[in-house]
């Protein structure tokens, strides 16, 4: 985002107006900023605060601590790698190093053309179908490595059309 248009700010300070009636709106308001621009950086934080009363540390500290807000654009495709307990001895390891290799990234970082992001995920709920991993929703059960370079294959194949 860098520097926000003023287009942004007033769409910011929307989001934020919305949730103006709410107890505790932050989570509400981060949220929404997080569907329309796909991350939540510093300077749309301050804008939050200067709505909101919200301080900026308050703000970062619930955007840093929940795994779904980000400080950075995301690729179009993140991959979580669960690494919970269930996957991890099935595995997982193996799997994120492996899609680290290939895409030449660590778990937290995106690609320099923008398509992947990985992320480590510590349960998604998939214990039975260990090691899972999850790209935009579609969950991948029992990832062997063998299986990544093709997957990485049929979305980069994808590329802008999805």
């Amino acid at each position: 985002m860098g520097h926000i248009s003023e287009s942004g700010v007033k769409k910011i300070n929307e989001i934020c107006d919305r949730y103006i009636d709410e107890r505790t709106p932050l989570m509400m308001i981060l949220s929404d900023i997080q569907k329309e621009y796909g991350y939540i950086p510093l300077d749309v934080q301050q804008i939050v605060s200067d709505r909101t009363g919200i301080s900026v540390a308050e703000i970062y500290g619930v955007v840093t601590f929940y795994s779904f807000f980000s400080l950075k654009p995301k690729g179009k495709y993140v991959i979580g790698v669960c690494l919970g307990t269930a996957c991890y001895v099935k595995g997982a390891q193996g799997v994120i190093d492996k899609f680290s290799e290939i895409l030449g990234i660590k778990a937290g970082e995106t690609t320099e053309d923008g398509l992947f992001t990985i992320d480590a995920l510590r349960c998604i709920g998939a214990c039975g179908i260990a090691p899972a991993v999850s790209i935009n929703g579609k969950v991948y059960p029992k990832m062997s490595v063998s299986q990544i370079p093709g997957i990485i294959d049929e979305y980069r194949a994808m590329g802008g059309a999805n």
